[in-house]
């Protein structure tokens, strides 16, 4: 098990980095009027120049990454119930999440800002759950009906 977190971790870094590189270019092309917007401007002016800021947001945004695909084996703990497995990742993604979108900028720097913040993530979260719910739903019921008519197959043969 330790093993699978670390190599989803390492596997996770450079996904979180093309991932946050890639929702600046669709924010730019949303947002920047024909410009590349690689990062926030306060996130700029706190750190300096736009190369620290970009290297800081390269950085936070692998190890986003990075905690996300390690903290996906939790779904594979079979003996913990589909709401301790849901909680237990909530919980961990949170605190990493939350405090990389503070420090980045993502989020206004007020309580009303991360509250805002935070009810988007829980909705993007909640919406995420439901279709991977749905996804797995069906498939196991793919599997059943396979299952039913191989079993069919066999009764019929007797």
């Amino acid at each position: 098990m330790k093993r699978k977190i670390v190599l989803r971790g390492l596997l996770g870094f450079p996904l979180g980095v093309a991932i946050g590189h890639s929702i600046t270019i669709i924010l730019s092309l949303i947002f920047a009027n024909g410009y590349y917007t690689p990062c926030a401007p306060e996130l700029i002016a706190v750190a300096g120049s736009e190369i620290h800021a970009v290297l800081l947001q390269t950085i936070l945004c692998g190890i986003l990454g990075s905690g996300f695909a390690a903290c996906s084996v939790i779904w594979e703990i079979e003996h913990w119930s589909l709401v301790k497995q849901t909680g237990i990742f909530f919980l961990i993604v949170s605190v990493i999440f939350m405090p990389i979108a503070y420090v980045l900028y993502w989020m206004e720097h007020s309580l009303k800002g991360i509250i805002s913040y935070f009810g988007i993530f829980v909705l993007i979260f909640i919406a995420v759950w439901i279709v991977q719910y749905a996804v797995g739903k069906r498939n196991i019921k793919k599997i059943n009906n396979a299952l039913d008519k191989k079993q069919g197959n066999k009764h019929n043969e007797k």
